[in-house]
């Protein structure tokens, strides 16, 4: 049976009755939000600690309480569940493959960005000091959280906001003293990791799904790419021209004529590597430096705020791509080094430590994909900021993902020195990482 194109038309309607709904939703939430907010201001603090003597709003308290638990119930059922059928399968020795369904459809209809500030405005609410140990409590027991590890006493955090981006006792994170090493920015799982190879390097979300690095960093990134055909001489020339100029030199020359590159005709230069580590809820949510290096620009998208549990990452095209994000960029005594902290439910807000000025998920009207993010230089003639290994650099309030794109040493061909030295990730997809511990090393062979 042939159909003309006139049948087509009858779907006009249909799609503006749901964008209408669509907008009804957003704009039900939005105001949500505005009006608790306009009577309840929030705390935005993720300092140490909050006020011991307050006792917090008492018309808030019973409401708070409520929502927290259950929020907290649910999360926890719906973690126990997808765990259970995670470890089912891989006790069977299977990897679950992307495979899209009408949940990840139907969550591109939520008004998710405007639930994310609901949820912040509802964690930053003043708990009184004798609910506040037992709330904790009970998210750590639901979540698998080390409360022992906390820098203050439960009494002194103010709100399950505060709560979230705590920080540690000194000594709970050690960081590898090894200088050939690259230790985890954040604790949480190890999801993939690898070399970046081919035309139009990709990095996988999951099996049988993959997205492309430069939609991931921008397409204004600074990722060593070079033009098919000429990998190996041009990759000798561009090492040769590096190391004859000054880092200063070379990143303002970068910085003051960023070049687009075609995503069809260039490949990574070798030694280019990535890793994604998923942080849970129970996690410590902050981010930190994996090595010694200088960032130079920040970059801040603007996008949606789906989930980036198991499932999600199953069902949900260019999940990483699609959802808020700030990536940034720099060098470091190997190269290039690029951190992405990805936003989701829930996280709206990603608190830069560097830059504590940036706000995300902020209300806007539409969002357009196409745009370009906000970018912001440090230090436009190429110095930069630099940051120690180990040093902090963004907080989540909630679990979150973090990718990490870097060059490390490789011997650059077959004819090369072999006492080289070659990096080589010293952990495998779904190990459990703790900030400060190796995630690959390089070595004399």
């Amino acid at each position: 049976m042939k159909f003309g194109g006139r049948r087509r038309v009858p779907a006009l309607p249909y799609c503006s009755r749901l964008n209408r709904l669509q907008n009804q939703h957003r704009f039900f939430f939005a105001s949500s939000v505005r009006r608790l907010q306009a009577k309840f201001p929030a705390r935005a603090s993720t300092s140490n600690g909050g006020n011991t003597d307050s006792q917090g709003n008492p018309f808030l308290v019973p409401g708070a309480t409520v929502a927290t638990i259950l929020m907290l119930g649910a999360l926890h059922a719906r973690r126990m569940y997808n765990d259970k059928k995670i470890e089912e399968a891989r006790e069977r020795g299977i990897e679950l493959e992307f495979q899209p369904d009408a949940k990840a459809a139907f969550l591109r209809l939520l008004p998710l960005r405007s639930i994310s500030r609901l949820w912040g405005t509802l964690t930053s609410v003043e708990l009184p000091v004798w609910l506040r140990p037992h709330v904790y409590k009970g998210w750590a027991r639901a979540f698998h959280a080390n409360l022992e590890e906390s820098a203050l006493p439960l009494e002194q955090y103010a709100s399950l906001q505060e709560f979230f981006v705590r920080t540690l006792k000194e000594g709970s994170r050690p960081i590898d003293p090894d200088p050939q090493c690259l230790v985890s920015p954040v604790d949480g799982t190890i999801l993939r990791f690898g070399e970046l190879k081919g035309v139009r390097p990709m990095i996988d979300q999951v099996k049988g799904f993959s997205y492309s690095v430069s939609s991931l960093l921008g397409a204004s990134s600074f990722l060593p790419l070079i033009a098919e055909g000429n990998v190996h001489e041009e990759s000798s020339e561009e090492e040769k021209a590096t190391t004859e100029k000054s880092k200063k030199t070379w990143w303002r020359i970068s910085l003051a004529s960023p070049k687009v590159q075609d995503p069809v005709s260039v490949s990574p230069m070798r030694g280019l590597f990535y890793c994604v580590i998923y942080l849970r809820l129970g996690d410590y949510h902050r981010v930190h430096s994996p090595v010694d290096w200088n960032v130079l620009i920040r970059r801040h998208f603007s996008g949606h705020l789906f989930p980036l549990n198991e499932r999600a990452t199953r069902t949900i095209r260019n999940l990483y791509v699609e959802n808020e994000r700030v990536v940034l960029e720099g060098r470091w005594q190997g190269g290039f080094m690029a951190i992405a902290a990805i936003g989701a439910t829930n996280v709206g807000s990603i608190k830069l430590l560097i830059e504590p000025e940036l706000r995300t998920n902020l209300p806007i009207r539409k969002l357009m994909h196409s745009e370009q993010p906000e970018e912001r230089v440090y230090e436009p003639e190429g110095i930069g900021m630099m940051l120690k290994k180990g040093n902090e650099v963004a907080a989540f309030n909630m679990g979150s993902t973090v990718v990490l794109v870097f060059q490390a040493p490789v011997p650059k061909s077959p004819n090369e020195n072999p006492s080289s030295p070659e990096f080589s990730f010293c952990v495998k997809s779904g190990d459990r990482i703790r900030v400060g511990e190796a995630l690959g090393r390089w070595h004399e062979l």
